[in-house]
């Protein structure tokens, strides 16, 4: 059984094969972004669409195991198009994935604000990506004050002008059954985002065919987890999750198969240029 000997802690191999040596119920977060489906073939070999959720399930059954009854689990994934028609398998995992027992808590949607260009003869680009919230438990941790936003200066212009009705609960014309209370919004300087997170995407060259920037498991680590605690990410890649856990004081674990990975995931998480772990 591997113990949690170092803060930051980096374990070579498949993550089908070191996961049954964590020990259980012992992560606070699991956020990570596995191969898509028939994706980065030259690096990972691809996984066929229709083999996906039998490849995926014995890897989600270890991660409910090590993961807290209070935990998170944030998969970061997008089905693909094949022949112009979107491939089913990410609809197909989630179902699975409740079947197993998992939670299907929400759904995040990253808008990639620099989405790459290109024209299609069906579709428009693609500048959007899931990432779906599993837990274990229907009581589990969430800081959501640490995510707030500035209030818009358009809200902030509405409420300096409040009439009388605005100062009680109306109910919204459109007959939708909802309501506000105009007055409160005075004062609130910080508010509650939404689920879509608007974020460009990589654009420097991290090494890696699929690195996600660092605003990205920033966002969830502050959501969901607070300084000390625990973070696993069993596809680890270049380690962008592992540098936040760093800046940000959390412990992390990242397994990652491919051994140019790792020693580039050492090179970016121990480097002097970022401040220590606690």
């Amino acid at each position: 059984m591997v113990e949690y000997e170092h803060p930051l802690q980096i374990l070579e191999g498949d993550c089908r094969d070191v996961l049954p040596t964590l020990p259980a119920d012992s992560v606070d977060l699991i956020f990570t972004s596995p191969p898509y489906a028939d994706s980065r073939k030259k690096t990972y070999g691809g996984i066929p669409p229709k083999q996906y959720v039998e490849w995926f399930l014995p890897i989600a059954d270890e991660l409910r195991r090590v993961l807290k009854p209070s935990g998170s689990f944030v998969l970061n994934i997008k089905e693909k198009t094949v022949n112009g028609e979107r491939s089913l398998y990410v609809l197909e995992l989630i179902q699975a994935l409740k079947q197993s027992g998992w939670l299907w808590t929400e759904e995040f949607i990253w808008h990639k604000k620099n989405s790459f260009p290109g024209k299609w003869p069906n579709r428009f680009r693609d500048a959007w990506e899931r990432l779906l919230h599993f837990t274990k438990s229907r009581r589990f941790v969430m800081y959501q004050d640490s995510v707030k936003i500035p209030t818009a200066a358009s809200t902030i212009k509405r409420v300096a002008r409040l009439s009388g009705s605005d100062w009680q609960r109306r109910k919204n014309r459109t007959q939708s059954g909802f309501g506000a209370n105009q007055s409160h919004w005075l004062g609130k300087e910080l508010v509650y985002p939404t689920n879509v997170l608007h974020l460009a995407t990589e654009c420097g060259n991290k090494k890696h065919s699929a690195a996600f920037p660092e605003r990205l498991p920033e966002w969830f680590l502050k959501l969901f987890t607070l300084p000390g605690d625990l973070v696993l990410d069993p596809f680890m890649g270049s380690g962008t999750t592992g540098l936040v856990c760093r800046r940000l004081n959390r412990r992390f674990t990242g397994i990652e198969i491919l051994h140019d990975y790792i020693a580039l995931a050492r090179e970016r998480i121990f480097s002097n240029q970022h401040p220590s772990l606690f």
